[in-house]
Parts: C-alpha cells; structure tokens; sequence
C-alpha cells in the first residue's frame, strides 16, 4: 500500500509540481496557504488534486470510519468533544472488526503526538469499562473493547502519508457536514470554487472505502454525535 501513495505522489510530482516529501494538509492546500501557494497552483487544479486523492483512496484497501461530534449541538459544559469522539471510534471500529467471531482481527490508533497523553486514558478507560447505547432499548449495554493492541501511539504526520490521507477525508467530511447539516458555512477562500455539489462529488469517489454500515441515518455512512 505504501508503494501506491508513493507511485501516486511521484505522479504528483510529474504532473503538478508538487514535491513528492511536502506534507499534504488539506485545508491548508484548499486555502493555498504555504508553501502551496509557491507552488502557483490554479483552483481548478487544487480541485482536480483533492479528487485524485479520493481516487487514489478509494482504491486502497481501507475502510474509513467518520465520526463527527456536532458541537452547536452541545448543551454541557462538560462534554469533552476529543474524549467523547475517540470513544465513538474506537467503539465503531471494534463493531466492524468483530473480535468474538473474528478474534484474530485487531487494531492499532496512531496519531499526531499533540493528543495522545488525553487519547490513551480514554484507551485505557474503556478497555477496563465501555457502555454502547442500544439501538433498540432506552438502556445501554457493556462491551469493553477488546481488539485494541497498544495505547495510541504518535507520529509526525510529515513522515506519514496515512496520517496525511486521513486528514484529506477529515476535511472533506467536514465540509460535507457543513452541507448536511446547514451549520456554519465554508471559509471565505473557498466560497468562491468550492460548491456543495464539487463536496458530494469527493464523497462520491470516495465511496468505496467508506464504511456505509457506519450509519444508516447517511448515505455516506458519516456518524453525528450529539444527535
């Protein structure tokens, strides 16, 4: 898998100019901030990149899980947004592996290095203790999580194209959110070139890595919390 981002970014290279080593941050690239902006790249192409790097994703064999924790739909103090979305993950990616028929599936969270100390005690927390909300029932029910190898660990994500990958469907998330949900709106840089239907049209290419078991409540399989 490696060696196809690879080959993808040397393409990159070859047909936009774009340093096969420069981190690709999304919402920065989109805002063409630096150092993309040296780069002189059109909207149009800025764009086409994005789209190719849906494409690119949507042939890997990968499966993308989107949680999204809402935060005008907060009503607490005390709701803790990094807690509470890490939680919901680790917890959708327990459910898709399934530990008690497929026992040898496991995981492992890696991350920039910023969070990780808050990110492993909610690890560790619900490794001991995790209550999941019942679909069909007001109650919740306890399934501590199992198929976790390690506490989360860090890394740089200029040394990696995974991390820089998943921040690519963060972003694109993000601003289908915006769309789905009609709150906030786009920056004022991208209102110009970016529309909802350019958003839809990332989503759409990037379907086929989406886990659309996620949620039945989206067609992308995009999880919101608090409902």
């Amino acid at each position: 898998m490696f060696e196809e981002i690879r080959d993808f970014r040397r393409d990159l290279k070859s047909s936009f100019g774009i340093p096969i080593k420069t981190e690709m941050h999304t919402k920065q690239f989109m805002l063409n901030k630096q150092p993309y902006r040296a780069m002189t790249l059109a909207e149009q192409q800025r764009l086409d990149i994005v789209g190719l790097f849906c494409d690119l994703i949507a042939s890997l064999d990968v499966r993308v899980i989107n949680i999204v924790i809402v935060k005008p739909r907060i009503v607490k103090s005390t709701y803790q947004v990094l807690d509470t979305a890490l939680t919901y993950s680790v917890q959708r990616i327990e459910n898709d592996l399934d530990p008690t028929k497929n026992p040898e599936q496991r995981f492992m969270i890696i991350s920039d290095s910023g969070r990780v100390g808050k990110m492993r005690r909610t690890t560790r927390r619900i490794q001991k203790v995790n209550f999941i909300p019942s679909k069909y029932e007001t109650h919740s029910y306890r399934r501590d999580i199992k198929a976790l190898i390690e506490d989360p660990l860090p890394k740089d994500s200029k040394e990696s194209y995974f991390i820089q990958l998943a921040d690519l469907v963060s972003y694109i998330v993000h601003l289908y959110s915006i769309d789905t949900l009609n709150i906030g709106t786009y920056s004022n840089r991208l209102k110009p070139f970016i529309t909802p239907e350019i958003v839809t049209g990332w989503m759409e290419r990037l379907k086929p890595s989406l886990n659309l078991q996620a949620s039945s409540r989206d067609p992308y399989g995009v999880v919101y919390y608090p409902r």
